[in-house]
């Protein structure tokens, strides 16, 4: 029998990769097989994103690409699946009336199916969940709903990391944002089913398990009088043999609770790194953008996780340029970088989306250059404060998850067994180092003689490594 041809592009955050892992397992189930070559593949499907407009952008020229080929071989399947198709059904048959199927989130089940019916001539098929207005919370959950997680090895990371959805959906509303649209309502999966999952993964090999959500510590599952917290779920996974890391993203201010900043502490495959998103250091830009919390809860928050966790490495993302936003309120964000110190950031300028609050309400009237200078001038500030503290690393040994071979080494074309490697500690930060290939997939402690903004510079540590030179961290 000859197998399917199934390429795939994914844009867009980690649940994207996540969704696009379970499509192909699914798919490949039905006789598919993947390819990188998109001029061969019968099946295409493209898994998008709505959070800026950068990546709406990049699908659109994909499939702008691909009509001469629909013309040409009518018999390829293309589809378009995640948030945009959640969003934008009509615009995206305007834009691109060749595409065969629209799939929400919530509906990636059904994809071989509706595949299946387009194939056999029945175009346009559309699979999408109900809007936030269009039934009862019941309803509209069940239709935001996955599937049971098929998962394939292939997509992931590296063979040893996976991700791991416990959260579904969103409740915060922020002015800017397209997610409680587009993935619905918050929603927390049985923990349970996580466990077993996890289960599932440690028994293909997986070590390193980052748990999922749109704010992972709002993570709440009810079942009779039993709740389930996130702290409560760590020390369930904490527990699955072979599992050696557990991380977590993407954390809400106001819900880092003392409990889940104990369990970090406490737990050592737990990993002390938080991504908190801050989006803005001044109170006036956090009330516009309805953050629901202040320049003073953050700072309250970051107090705690100092006092609980005083080696946690804490991330955050920014948007400048947001509607309104003066330079008091730039300078606000500049200071309160600088107090608290971030691991890293990831700055954004903003981007206008439609159907949001700030577009209907807030008009977009920074311009686009001053948008520019101030993300350059973040991005510096930033990254001066990420060379600083990395190089508090010199000296020190650190465990190390060796994922690969070096983005360099790559470039390189290094294909022999001693190379340039790369991998994390378990506060996230990367290290690359000389080794032997076998180290892929292994922990160890590698000596860290150099650092930049962005990578810790190292050297494996072995049995012939005197303590004169590298200390334990």
């Amino acid at each position: 029998m000859t197998l399917r041809q199934l390429y795939i592009e994914t844009v867009g955050c980690q649940m994207n990769m996540l969704d696009s892992e379970m499509v192909v397992a699914s798919l490949k189930k039905c006789g598919y097989e993947l390819t990188t070559n998109p001029s061969v593949a019968d099946t295409l499907l493209f898994n998008t994103c709505s959070v800026r407009q950068h990546a709406e952008d990049k699908t659109y020229s994909a499939l702008g690409k691909l009509k001469r080929a629909k013309q040409e071989q009518p018999d390829k399947v293309i589809g378009v699946m995640g948030c945009m198709a959640q969003k934008d059904q009509r615009l995206i048959y305007e834009r691109a009336p060749y595409v065969d199927l629209i799939v929400g989130p919530g509906q990636l089940h059904q994809i071989p199916e509706l595949i299946d019916k387009a194939r056999r001539g029945d175009r346009r098929q559309v699979a999408v969940s109900l809007g936030r207005r269009d039934g009862t919370v019941s309803h509209i959950k069940r239709s935001h709903e996955t599937f049971d997680p098929l998962r394939d090895p292939s997509m992931r990371p590296t063979p040893f990391q996976a991700y791991l959805r416990i959260q579904i959906g969103c409740d915060k509303f922020c002015t800017y944002c397209v997610v409680p649209m587009t993935r619905g309502p918050e929603q927390g999966r049985s923990p349970k089913i996580i466990v077993d999952e996890a289960k599932t993964l440690a028994d293909q090999g997986c070590k390193e398990i980052t748990l999922l959500g749109q704010t992972v510590n709002s993570y709440r599952h009810v079942d009779g009088g039993k709740v389930t917290r996130l702290s409560d779920l760590l020390l369930e996974l904490h527990e699955v043999p072979g599992i050696e890391r557990l991380k977590f993203v993407t954390n809400y201010p106001k819900d880092m609770t003392q409990d889940l900043l104990e369990v970090v502490r406490d737990m050592p495959k737990v990993s002390p790194y938080l991504h908190v998103p801050l989006q803005s250091g001044s109170n006036t830009v956090l009330e516009r953008m309805k953050r629901g919390y202040t320049v003073e809860d953050y700072r309250d928050m970051m107090e705690r996780i100092r006092a609980t966790v005083p080696d946690a490495a804490v991330s955050s993302d920014f948007i400048v340029g947001f509607c309104g936003e003066t330079e008091e309120d730039f300078e606000q964000t500049i200071a309160l970088v600088k107090e608290c110190r971030f691991k890293n950031s990831f700055i954004f300028k903003y981007s206008e989306r439609p159907g949001t609050k700030a577009a209907d309400r807030i008009p977009d009237a920074v311009p686009y250059d001053v948008k520019q200078r101030r993300n350059n001038e973040l991005l510096a500030v930033q990254n001066q404060i990420s060379e600083e503290d990395n190089h508090e690393f010199l000296g020190r040994t650190v465990d190390v998850l060796v994922e690969g071979p070096s983005k360099a080494s790559i470039k390189k074309g290094e294909d022999g067994m001693l190379l340039q490697l790369t991998g994390r500690t378990q506060c996230d930060r990367i290290v690359v180092f000389e080794g032997n290939r076998r180290l892929i997939g292994e922990t160890i402690g590698v000596g860290v003689y150099d650092a930049s903004s962005h990578t810790l510079f190292g050297t494996v540590v072995t049995q012939h490594a005197g303590p004169e030179l590298f200390t334990v961290q």
